[in-house]
């Protein structure tokens, strides 16, 4: 296995299926990390019985966002030329991880970003109508405004390359965090690559926290984060998205 980079995995109360997913994981990957995000469900509890995993633990839970960023900052302390990000909740299949390095090698990339619209798989799920119409309108908005042409934009089995995300100065602490992840690589003008990846939803229910469970609600917070996100960007990369962007990946 490549030692090069590091599979990382965020994680809150995921105590069904912290273990088995880890197990899955071990098979592919020899550096694994788990940013365990305040859990209180006894997923802390499971995780401190493994040596065969590094751990590192937000007292409380801080959001989605946040973990990353813990990642993010931990592969580049322990200088891992790349990271793999996969969910802890059965939907990314922890054997496509070395493909996701192949990729981000063999391209050059900067990102390589898993897409569950751009190929059908024949197990594919349905997927939940609120979430695939929010999450279609925010890669249109992203397209449209940033130049890309992404067909999913909120997919968070990842690839990145290490020091290319030194050049981000990411904030967003929530769900919403690829929104603004993506604005600021478009100004550093990263490049992007998309895979396709199996549909899977197991819980179809899942919860963002709130009133963010209203769809509404949560189109407008996505656009809030947008709009922060672009209101920050630097004078030069303001010029970028005024000027329609430029084409990535």
């Amino acid at each position: 296995m490549n030692p090069t980079y590091l599979t990382a995995l965020p994680v809150y109360n995921e105590i069904e299926t912290v273990s088995p997913v880890l197990d899955l994981v071990k098979r592919y990957s020899s550096n694994i990390l788990v940013v365990d995000d305040g859990s209180t469900d006894g997923t802390a509890e499971l995780l401190t019985k493994r040596n065969d995993i590094d751990r590192v633990t937000h007292s409380t839970n801080r959001g989605y966002g946040a973990a990353l960023r813990t990642a993010f900052g931990y592969a580049s302390a322990h200088n891992f030329k790349y990271i793999v990000t996969i969910d802890c909740d059965g939907q990314h299949e922890p054997q496509r991880i070395q493909h996701f390095v192949d990729v981000i090698e063999k391209t050059g990339a900067d990102i390589v970003s898993g897409s569950r619209y751009l190929e059908s798989f024949s197990a594919d799920s349905p997927p939940p109508e609120q979430r695939r119409a929010i999450n279609f309108q925010v890669t249109r908005i992203l397209n449209e405004r940033l130049g890309f042409r992404l067909s999913d934009a909120f997919c968070g089995f990842k690839a990145y390359r290490v020091e290319s995300l030194k050049s981000l100065k990411l904030t967003e602490s929530g769900y919403a965090m690829p929104l603004e992840l993506w604005v600021q690589a478009a100004c550093q003008k990263l490049s992007v690559h998309e895979i396709p990846v199996p549909r899977i939803y197991l819980d179809e229910s899942r919860s963002f926290g709130g009133k963010l469970d209203d769809a509404q609600i949560r189109m407008n917070h996505y656009r809030e984060i947008m709009d922060k996100a672009f209101h920050a960007l630097p004078v030069d990369c303001e010029k970028l998205r005024l000027s329609g962007g430029e084409r990535v990946g």
